[in-house]
């Protein structure tokens, strides 16, 4: 079971991650490395909220957020 998590949750920094660089541009390697380190349940929320992000600034907000 927890090798599943973990697959789920590398598919989904992954997903939003490729949804970022699309809509944001190339993201800092500081940025990632935040992303990568947020539960799958943060990740979830963060999914739903780029959707309204319209820059860097945006997403660094956002993750404060979190």
């Amino acid at each position: 079971m927890r090798k599943h998590l973990l697959k789920t949750k590398e598919e989904a920094v992954s997903l939003i991650l490729r949804l970022l660089n699309r809509r944001l541009g190339e993201i800092s390697s500081t940025l990632v490395q935040q992303i990568q380190e947020l539960s799958l349940e943060q990740l979830e929320t963060l999914g739903e909220a780029l959707l309204d992000f319209t820059s860097l600034t945006d997403l660094t907000t956002g993750l404060l957020d979190i």
